[in-house]
């Protein structure tokens, strides 16, 4: 996708969006998100597909020992070094699926909006789990399964124009979905519940909290936000790696 991130039409267009140019208080998903977060004071964290930079600043801000921010848009990378530098941030230019993951190296590994654009979650999925400390967090956020199904992952409309339903089709066929984002045509990864979250169990991980983001309640006035009401967007999944675990597997 980095290519995609890359394209300077395409990221002018991301630039103009709410979540750009407000950062986390313009990502709707995020006071759920940080209800989720362990305490940050001390830890070591590792945020995959880091984008802009806002966590990996919040996190630093938040007591975080050290932050390290992997993306593998130069684009992204430029903009989050120019608006969310911090002292104890480190942005590298790198694939999720690249990155060695160290043992033992990470207390946090987070990833908001990223894990919908690869084929294979359950090799990250282990990946993660080895790289984490025993007690460690993973917290991920992604684009839930109902939305990646829908067709052209757009609505259904009635005889009057307006939307009427949310079709999905397909769904228990995972793999790659093309849809029209921001005027470009973008292809996603398509996975099913069960294998978001059993991949995590497979993973020798601890799911601890299931959330469906929605709209917060001040938002719920705002265009559009009706239908963001109508069916879910994003699938938040916090899940633990147990304190006695060992290393974890490649």
């Amino acid at each position: 996708m980095a290519e995609l991130y890359d394209d300077a039409a395409f990221f002018a267009a991301y630039a103009r969006m709410d979540r750009s140019e407000r950062g986390l208080e313009g990502a709707g998903e995020w006071p759920q998100m940080r209800a989720l977060l362990p305490k940050l004071s001390g830890l070591r964290v590792l945020d995959l597909g880091c984008g802009y930079g806002w966590h990996c600043r919040y996190c630093a801000e938040q007591g975080a020992a050290s932050v390290l921010g992997l993306d593998s848009s130069r684009s992204m990378l430029e903009q989050a070094r120019r608006r969310n530098a911090h002292a104890r941030v480190t942005y590298r230019l790198c694939g999720m699926e690249q990155f060695g993951y160290p043992a033992s190296a990470y207390d946090l590994v987070l990833s908001n909006l990223a894990l919908h654009y690869l084929a294979d979650l359950n090799t990250v999925y282990r990946r993660v789990s080895r790289t984490l400390a025993p007690g460690g967090t993973f917290l991920l956020n992604m684009e839930h399964p109902v939305f990646t199904a829908g067709v052209g992952q757009t609505w259904a409309a009635g005889p009057d124009g307006r939307s009427a339903f949310w079709p999905v089709d397909g769904y228990f066929f995972p793999g790659p979905r093309r849809t029209v984002f921001l005027g470009q045509t973008v292809e996603k990864q398509h996975h099913t519940l069960t294998q978001i979250l059993m991949g995590l169990l497979d993973a020798g991980l601890r799911i601890t909290a299931v959330v469906e983001p929605q709209p917060p309640e001040a938002w719920r006035e705002r265009p559009g936000m009706e239908e963001e009401m109508r069916r879910p967007m994003m699938l938040l999944v916090r899940a633990e790696k147990p304190a006695d675990s060992g290393e974890g597997t490649a």
